[in-house]
């Protein structure tokens, strides 16, 4: 259950860049991408998310 950035919500803070403890999270034409193949789903992005445009998604 891989995180998924909603692109219209994300206002490029970084702060679930910071938070992933894996880095599986950049940011592509600034916007927060998250590599969905190496996704732990430990959620750190989801609550590091002050916009609330992260959420774990069913594959």
């Amino acid at each position: 259950m891989p995180a998924l950035v909603d692109k219209s919500m994300c206002t490029a803070c970084e702060e679930c860049v910071e938070a992933c403890p894996t880095e599986v999270i950049s940011m592509v034409d600034g916007k927060a991408w998250v590599n969905a193949e190496e996704c732990i789903d430990c959620e750190a992005c989801v609550d590091a998310c002050p916009e609330g445009a992260i959420s774990m998604v069913d594959e």
